[in-house]
């Protein structure tokens, strides 16, 4: 790596943290906006969940547009719409303003990850990139480390609009860092060539992987940043302040899973472990942790979830898996079709957990197996996930085996 590859990298690094920390905070803010504003779990669903509907809804043009223009100039047009959504999350009066401005927050971040990952993708070799991957997915887990106990600690001075003001501001400073490190024209080619979309989403490796994408990685985030903190409150029965603390040791494993990721993944690739070996011993086991916790209830607490949060970190590797699987000029498209499938899943899993959770209480279940139930269903439709990936794999290494026989 250049000698400006750490300023690079730090600078792109920054906007993530505060992108995944504003992802991660209606976790930490759900019992302030359920007192204050009276939301039930399909209401805390879509407030949260309309962060990635907006994330989501930029995926496709985003792509083209980190093709076209580079990295760079992408993420800073962007990043001016976060700070106008918080500010405006700050200053909102109901719901429905909330809602809209976070909506804005989530087109605002969109680029987040993308844009570093697509810069990456044309600056650094294949196990760098493996590296760096992990260790900004790291830097997102630092975000959601700071979403929990330190949110709890700064409310009472702050007060939660207090905090978006402060989030503004931030994420303007880290248009500063990113404006004066990034490159402004190595991985920016004219025009984009070749790559329709759809011919990327019916590559084989993205057809295989769009349900893994959907289900367990955005299950995860879905999870992470949100139902693992009402769990704790509803189910386990633990205080607002222990359930800041149990998010706080799941997203701390998360950051150390994610370190250990970067160390060790470019020696894993260099002595021929692939991605989708790794992808598909780590999952079947996070389906049978998260069983478990849907089978003890109010005994699954923190250490549970961030035993099958860590376990489900090996879905993160599909998005390095989709960019290397695609020529270099088509990486920004490939990546945000990819990475709009998991925020769809992580907007429809939101609030389709809340909406599951409202369901089950209607018809008579108490509130801790409402849950249960709801989180068993998304224990399925993760199961099936894999199910496809493996057999999508199996047919993918028959192909391949075929044509180096022919």
């Amino acid at each position: 790596m250049s000698a400006a590859a750490p300023a690079i990298v730090l600078a792109f690094a920054f906007a993530y943290f505060l992108s995944a920390l504003l992802r991660a905070v209606t976790a930490t803010l759900a019992p302030v906006f359920s007192a204050e504003l009276g939301l039930g779990p399909a209401g805390l669903g879509l407030l949260a969940g309309a962060y990635f509907l907006g994330f989501a809804s930029l995926q496709l043009p985003l792509g083209r547009a980190l093709d076209r223009h580079g990295a760079r100039r992408v993420q800073l047009v962007l990043l001016s719409l976060a700070v106008i959504g918080c500010a405006g999350f700050a200053l909102a009066t109901s719901l429905a303003s909330l809602i809209a401005a976070r909506l804005l927050i989530g087109m605002g971040v969109a680029a987040c990850l993308m844009a570093p990952l697509t810069c990456f993708r044309h600056l650094f070799d294949a196990a760098v990139q493996l590296r760096l991957n992990s260790w900004m997915l790291m830097t997102g887990s630092l975000g959601m480390v700071a979403s929990t106990v330190p949110v709890q600690l700064v409310l009472p001075y702050l007060g939660w609009r207090g905090l978006f003001v402060v989030l503004a501001v931030l994420l303007a400073l880290s248009m500063l860092g990113i404006a004066r490190f990034a490159p402004r024209a190595a991985q920016e080619p004219a025009a984009p060539a070749g790559g329709g979309y759809r011919e990327i989403m019916r590559h084989p490796v993205f057809v295989a992987l769009a349900p893994l994408g959907f289900f367990s990685y955005g299950g995860l985030i879905a999870i992470q940043s949100l139902w693992a903190g009402p769990w704790l409150t509803q189910v386990a029965g633990r205080s607002a302040s222990e359930a800041a603390q149990g998010l706080l040791v799941i997203n701390l494993s998360m950051l150390l899973t994610f370190m250990s990721w970067g160390v060790v993944m470019p020696r894993l690739a260099g002595r021929g472990l692939h991605t989708r070996q790794m992808i598909s011993w780590g999952l079947p086991l996070s389906v049978l942790v998260l069983a478990a916790i849907v089978m003890l209830g109010s005994r699954a607490g923190a250490l549970h979830w961030a035993l099958w949060c860590v376990l489900s970190t090996c879905v993160t590797l599909s998005l390095p898996f989709v960019g290397q699987a695609f020529p270099l000029a088509w990486a920004g498209r490939a990546l945000s079709a990819f990475n709009l499938v998991v925020f769809a899943g992580v907007f429809c899993l939101q609030w389709g957990i809340g909406l599951a959770i409202d369901a089950f209480v209607a018809l008579g279940w108490a509130r801790a197996d409402a849950f249960r139930g709801a989180m068993g269903l998304f224990a399925l439709c993760c199961a099936l996930a894999q199910a496809w990936f493996l057999l999508r794999q199996r047919r993918m290494v028959i192909i391949q085996n075929r044509a180096a026989l022919r």
